[in-house]
């Protein structure tokens, strides 16, 4: 049975391990922090949502990041310290542009791809993650915005996505306690929201019934390709161990370290250009009926803000957006939490916002928007990383391809690859 190694306990690397238990490898996974999903998977805006398969590599994305460089509560913002790492990714960042229609669409495609491999292994493995199926409601305050996403649409289209205009009545009647005035919005039914920590954690739980290992609270501290097989050398960062270095062999390593992947990806001779783009959330418990009453259940997403939202059982709302270019930086800013708090007391005003949960994630960014899947430069080197913010929405598809290029490369023995069918 070939042994493959998997070195991130996210989104991607729990999904990935999922995919290529069920071809019937035995995979290892490692993670320096104590449970699978504690770092960008831990508290997302939890939209599994094809319809913000839109990618960024747009000219407006440039300018609006220049003219709100100083403006500390910004949508987008970027740090203008000099940083040669985050120059040279805007630099391929903007020579991306002209690839953003085809992006666009390829996103879509895989998004609604997505969608039904992760229902099945959720139902399969009887994992609740609060999920609701109620659409997500994209609100545009202005003609413009308005006017970009029916262009919009015209590529999710292409991709294989439904999603309808609707006016500023329709709007109020899908989701009837969202305040405010608008111009209009768009309503995709087929896209739904959970919690994205309780899904991994499940899908974790499943995949070590199954057999997987899972070597948490685990610093890989080396990799070394020998030619025909990849030596990992780990050690525990539990505090007070010893900490002794750890070697194992395996046939075959698939780098799913979100940030950290590029890192990783150097030693490994690939060049993977992932940047970390700082994203924040806040999780309103809903203590009292008033809250519970006024917080919505449908999803809504709010294009201009960069702002999304989902209702995560009867007691939590979440709301999460923004986006920020200031390298490996965790900090969570109440300049930049305020807004949060201020967008739910304008449109849910009267949502009880004093005991808010803030949390800070970085995305792991590919300067085209896209996610990397594929293999490395050497035998048995594979890569699932780098999908920025469609990490959850992406991450069954992305897995199911990835591990099918490794069985591919390097098929499971005879009479043990079998999983495959019974998953499908």
């Amino acid at each position: 049975m070939k042994k493959i190694a998997i070195i991130g306990a996210g989104i991607t690397g729990v999904t990935t391990c999922y995919a290529l238990m069920n071809r019937g490898f035995d995979v290892t996974v490692f993670d320096r922090h104590r449970y699978p999903a504690m770092a960008t998977s831990f508290a997302n805006g939890g939209q599994l949502s094809a319809s913000n398969a839109e990618v960024w590599t747009q000219t407006s994305t440039v300018i609006k990041g220049l003219k709100w460089m100083l403006r500390k509560d910004a949508p987008l913002l970027v740090n203008p310290r000099p940083d040669w790492h985050k120059m040279s990714w805007m630099a391929e960042f903007i020579g991306n542009i002209p690839n953003y229609e085809d992006n666009t669409i390829e996103t879509a495609r895989l998004a609604v791809a997505a969608r039904e491999h992760l229902q099945k292994w959720a139902s399969r493995e009887q994992i609740d993650f609060d999920f609701e199926q109620r659409g997500i409601l994209h609100i545009y305050s202005s003609k413009k915005e308005y006017e970009h996403a029916t262009k919009v649409n015209e590529l999710l289209s292409k991709g294989g996505l439904e999603r309808k205009a609707v006016s500023e009545g329709e709007m109020k009647e899908i989701e009837p306690s969202l305040a405010g005035d608008f111009y209009g919005g768009y309503f995709t039914p087929s896209d739904s929201t959970g919690d994205i920590h309780k899904y991994t954690r499940g899908l974790a739980d499943a995949c070590v019934r199954m057999g997987a290992t899972f070597c948490c609270d685990t610093q890989v501290e080396g990799l070394h390709h020998t030619g025909n097989t990849v030596q990992i050398k780990s050690k525990s960062v539990v505090p007070g161990a010893a900490g002794e270095l750890n070697e194992e062999e395996f046939d075959g390593v698939v780098v799913c370290a979100g940030i950290g992947s590029r890192k990783i990806a150097a030693e490994l001779g690939d060049r993977v250009n992932i940047y970390p783009v700082k994203g924040y959330s806040i999780t309103v418990p809903l203590d009292d009926s008033v809250s519970q009453e006024a917080a919505p259940w449908v999803s809504i997403l709010d294009d201009e803000a960069k702002i999304v939202t989902s209702r995560l059982g009867v007691d939590r709302f979440r709301i999460a957006g923004t986006a920020e270019f200031n390298g490996v930086n965790r900090d969570i800013r109440d300049d930049r939490i305020r807004p949060l708090v201020q967008w739910c007391r304008r449109y849910f005003p009267e949502v009880d916002t004093e005991h808010v949960v803030s949390w800070a994630g970085l995305r792991p960014m590919m300067p085209n928007m896209m996610p990397r899947i594929g293999s490395g430069k050497r035998t048995g080197v594979f890569y699932n990383t780098g999908h920025g913010h469609l990490g959850w929405t992406l991450s069954p598809i992305t897995a199911e391809m990835i591990a099918e290029i490794i069985g591919q490369a390097m098929p499971a023995e005879k009479g043990v690859q079998t999983g495959l069918k019974k998953a499908s």
